[in-house]
């Protein structure tokens, strides 16, 4: 039986706030926010006390999941979570927000945790209408100075289930500075924004034979969702399932996403800045981009919603693992996570290295383990070429690792980075650059338990260019170019 002290632990615990107009359809209730808020399809009303139902639920089996948790890093008391439900204004979008109008009392809560000492970023995940966040930032604008008011903002990170008041774009244009992931598109087309990767392509019918729909029909969720005393609180879906998970995807602490970065991708999608005018990645809008997948139907796949219906297998069968903890305290009758160690750095945090191009080194994963003394792992390491491309042409543009095993299991691999001319030239001038483009290289850990469960590392690779090589063939401006070739 698995050791509770040999559980993956987690180095820190992020800050979350979760804003949901829970009730206006049932994917609201599949994913629990402890806010209420309206939204465009529910106006004039919050719904508090279906959050409070889902926490009775919780509240039974806290103590199960608690077993399956390691000693460091406990659940919530049923207790805590209940002193966290507020309401939010009963109104809608901008209506609720003006220089004279009070906070509700979600605001309020809202504003205690940015005023908090912390200076550890908190996370704002917006499933319905923003004007609860937009609120507070006129109050924190009025009650501050210009340079306390900034200060506090920075502590923000903000990711919203697209726009579902007004508030949302007033937010992003009074406050640019602001970090705010967003799907922005046309009013209430939601099928086209990244998040409905999750779980619509069979509702919105977008990337056609990609994704794989058998653990998001009803039936799995039955069979793998809707169990125990948590999983009766979990309604039958309208439209789409847990269309607001992706935000709480995003920041899993599973290895694979580093929450700073949209950009690298993760459970949760991949964004990258609107806007690069000086702003840096550390703040301002994120925007939705795409991915190249291979779909179910051995096709290639390039879309918005393929940065995060790529991983739905795994994120599904986490979910469904995590059901099973809510069952009973006997770790013998559940899976637990791989805990991975590289190189002798164990933990879900990145591996950073800064190597010249055409190098060659090695990593060793064979001191990973499970926590279930019976199952074995298997090790899968691979190229994550899309964050590491400006354009869409990832194929042309990105240059590629070179990963050999070194050992049966594949624990161990030697990796080469690609010669200077494929990863440190300029696009188009091909001039040779000091400083290349950043690989991602993910290995993928996963144990044969049931269900099978999956932890990630990621190594981020800057490429370097000391003696300026590989460059050439290029010019300042394409018409340069085009007269050497007529002359």
């Amino acid at each position: 039986m698995a050791a509770p002290t040999q559980l993956q632990t987690f180095q820190t615990k992020p800050r979350v706030f979760i804003l949901s107009d829970i009730s206006n359809e049932p994917d609201d209730a599949e994913s629990l926010g402890l806010v209420a808020c309206t939204s465009t399809w529910m106006k004039n009303k919050v719904c508090p006390q279906d959050m409070q139902k889902i926490v009775d639920g919780y509240e039974k089996v806290v103590d199960n999941l608690n077993a399956h948790a390691h000693p460091n890093d406990p659940y919530p008391t049923a207790q805590y979570m209940r002193s966290l439900i507020k309401k939010g204004a009963e109104a809608y979008g901008m209506t609720a927000v003006g220089n004279n109008i009070p906070l509700s009392e979600g605001g309020q809560l809202l504003l205690d945790r940015i005023e908090a000492p912390s200076e550890d970023p908190l996370w704002v995940l917006c499933w319905g209408g923003t004007n609860v966040l937009a609120s507070v930032l006129l109050k924190v604008q009025n009650t501050h100075s210009a340079a306390d008011a900034a200060k506090l903002r920075s502590k923000l990170r903000v990711y919203t289930i697209s726009d579902q008041d007004d508030t949302g774009a007033w937010i992003r244009y009074n406050f640019p500075d602001i970090f705010y992931i967003c799907s922005v598109h046309g009013w209430n087309q939601y099928g086209m924004a990244a998040w409905c990767g999750i779980s619509g392509d069979g509702w919105y019918g977008f990337d056609k034979g990609g994704p794989d729909p058998s653990k998001i029909s009803k039936q799995w969720i039955k069979e793998n969702i809707q169990i125990g005393p948590l999983g009766s609180t979990y309604p039958d879906y309208m439209f789409i399932p847990e269309g607001d998970t992706p935000t709480f995807l995003y920041i899993i602490q599973n290895g694979l996403g580093v929450p700073e970065c949209p950009e690298y991708g993760s459970w949760g999608g991949r964004y990258i800045p609107t806007d690069i005018s000086g702003k840096g990645v550390s703040n301002g809008h994120f925007s939705d981009t795409v991915d190249e997948v291979v779909g179910l139907d051995g096709r290639k796949h390039k879309s918005n919603h393929a940065t995060i219906w790529r991983w739905r297998d795994a994120f599904q069968t986490d979910f469904a693992a995590r059901m099973q903890w809510s069952l009973s305290p006997d770790l013998s009758k559940a899976n637990h996570h791989p805990v991975v160690d590289i190189n002798g750095s164990k933990g879900l945090q990145p591996l950073h290295f800064e190597l010249e191009a055409g190098a060659i080194f090695q990593l060793d994963a064979s001191a990973s383990y499970d926590p279930d003394p019976n199952d074995t792992l298997t090790f899968k390491w691979y190229q994550y070429q899309d964050p590491s491309a400006s354009q869409w042409s990832v194929h042309h543009e990105v240059g590629r690792l070179d990963i050999k095993p070194l050992n049966e299991a594949s624990s161990k691999v030697e990796v080469k980075i690609p010669p200077p001319e494929k990863c440190c030239v300029e696009l188009i001038s091909r001039a040779a650059i000091p400083k290349g483009q950043i690989l991602h290289l993910i290995l993928e850990v996963k144990d044969n338990g049931s269900p099978a469960l999956i932890s990630y590392r990621r190594v981020i690779i800057q490429t370097t260019n000391e003696k300026l090589l590989g460059g050439g063939g290029g010019a300042e401006a394409i018409g340069d170019l085009m007269r050497d070739v007529l002359q």
